[in-house]
């Protein structure tokens, strides 16, 4: 089964309250059957199950309360109907069922389904019945949940965690809010999650872009009442595949001066690797100069690993403004440390207003100041460094990754890019960006560096930090991926990913010239 996520997703992401909303605008105004639109969604997840999962039987269903439930057991009647060995546990009492949900519990017993309330057993016949299931479907907590689960539904997502066969969640998986990508307890961990009528913001960013597997949507005709509901969504999903048309032409008779110069202040002592690496991801992703200000310590070691890159040894941030003056854009941040070079490079940078990118150490001692807002520059904070910049603790900004972003958009201005799996970025006026998709081989000290340099080269080519940071992080991500075919997650090192990035930009080349020969 794939593992990645689906590049024909829509890009709108929206709340779900607004799903929701939805949901109802499509039943009360335009007279879709609720139940029947239950059925759409049931179907639908059962497609994806046969195509998958055929020959895993037992399909264990475990359904909960609400209409998510419903969905469940109208799935397990689709399975019973296809001739599938079908065992369907409530986790809610049947007997508190209502409206839809319950017309889907009927219908499932109706078609043969043996569905047993799970207090009905011992927890050894629990086990049994867990161990012996060929593929998991959850359809027990929706998106009208909220808070960390409770027991029996606890129990039963650690039963889910614990066992050895694929899980199929229907909507969301089960504890995970489906707008923030955020869990207050466990969460059902999906091989796939199918979710319906508006994707749902939460599944690509935060412990969404861990849990949910591979994402498949579907519409269920709903598309028209989307747009007649008046529900905005609250961000807009990016990927390379949507964003490699934002690489500007380059013609040919083009010539370096058309592509910016951009430079890499980093790398105190100790350091000096983070600002090579920042400066050879620039290099690699199209900026047409590239010069290095660094510790004079590791000029030779950056002439011999790059020696495209102009480097300059400086030792005094008083050295550093005829340098600025010459760049287009300037990246800064990487391997600087928290001591007086650091600083004093940072204190040029930013009395320079030059269009910048300000990363790592630089946000760490941009913390420390009072803020001054800037429309040109661009932050990269990790959540750690995010919570610095905001005074208050990891986990906060975890909770709303989105909301985090925004805060910290409206304080420092400019465009913001919050790191993570479900990169969020923003540039005010309440639009939201989250690039799709994850790489847990991007785990490693560098990756944030190669970043910088990537989306410092961007914003030199196409003056517009936005578009900057939302390439930048998507072709970032691209190129980890790339690299990943061949050098697995464990193995994975920043310069994996560096060498990876010619390759992935050839494709948008490649794509370029297939719509020229179209037209």
């Amino acid at each position: 089964m794939p593992s990645a996520l689906v590049n024909s997703l829509p890009d709108a992401l929206f709340s779900a309250d607004a799903v929701r909303e939805i949901d109802r605008y499509v039943i009360e105004q335009q007279g879709v059957d609720g139940f029947d639109l239950m059925q759409r969604a049931a179907h639908a997840a059962f497609r994806r199950l046969v195509r998958y999962w055929q020959d895993r039987d037992p399909v264990l269903v475990l359904c909960g309360a609400g209409n998510n439930g419903g969905d469940g057991y109208l799935v397990a009647a689709n399975a019973k109907r296809h001739g599938m060995n079908v065992e369907c546990l409530a986790v809610a009492p049947t007997g508190k069922l209502s409206g839809d949900a319950s017309k889907a519990w009927q219908k499932a017993v109706a078609d043969g389904v043996n569905v047993q309330e799970i207090d009905s057993f011992a927890e050894a016949e629990l086990e049994e019945i867990f161990s012996g299931a060929g593929v998991l479907v959850d359809a027990m907590l929706g998106t009208g949940v909220s808070g960390a689960p409770r027991e029996p539904f606890a129990g039963m997502i650690t039963r889910c965690n614990g066992s050895k066969a694929p899980v199929l969640a229907i909507d969301l998986p089960s504890g995970l809010n489906a707008t923030t990508g955020a869990t207050e307890g466990d969460v059902v961990r999906a091989s796939m999650t199918v979710t319906f009528i508006g994707l749902k913001a939460g599944l690509f960013t935060g412990q969404g872009a861990a849990v949910c597997g591979e994402v498949v949507f579907e519409a269920l005709d709903t598309e028209q009442g989307v747009l007649e509901s008046g529900q905005k969504p609250v961000a807009n999903r990016l990927d390379w595949p949507s964003t490699m048309s934002w690489l500007p032409e380059r013609p040919a008779n083009a010539h370096k001066g058309r592509f910016g110069h951009v430079l890499v202040v980093a790398g105190d002592r100790g350091f000096g690797g983070a600002g090579l690496l920042a400066a050879e991801a620039a290099a690699r992703s199209g900026a047409g100069l590239v010069s290095l200000a660094t510790r004079p310590e590791h000029v030779t070691a950056a002439l011999a690993r790059c020696p495209s890159v102009m480097v300059h040894g400086l030792i005094h941030g008083s050295e550093l403004p005829p340098l600025l003056e010459a760049a287009t854009v300037i990246v800064t941040g990487p391997g600087i440390g928290r001591g007086a070079w650091g600083q004093q490079m940072l204190e040029q940078v930013l009395a320079s207003g030059k269009p910048r990118v300000l990363d790592a150490d630089a946000l760490n001692l941009l913390s420390s100041r009072v803020a001054v807002p800037a429309d040109n520059h661009i932050l990269t904070p990790h959540p750690g460094e995010a919570a610095r910049l905001l005074n208050c603790l990891v986990p906060e900004v975890e909770a709303d990754r989105m909301a985090a972003a925004v805060k910290l958009q409206s304080i420092f201005g400019g465009t913001v890019l919050l790191k993570g799996a479900g990169t969020v970025i923003t540039s005010g006026n309440g639009a939201v960006n989250i690039v799709s998709g994850s790489n847990p081989g991007m785990a490693t000290g560098g990756m944030g560096d190669v970043l910088s340099g990537v989306i410092g080269a961007l914003y030199a080519q196409l003056d517009d930090p936005a578009r900057a940071a939302g390439l930048g992080a998507s072709v970032h991500l691209a190129a980890a991926d790339r690299a990943s075919e061949t050098r697995g997650f464990i193995g994975l090192v920043p310069n994996d990913v560096i060498d990876a990035l010619p390759l992935v930009f050839r494709e948008s080349e490649l794509e370029s010239t297939r719509s020229r020969e179209d037209q």
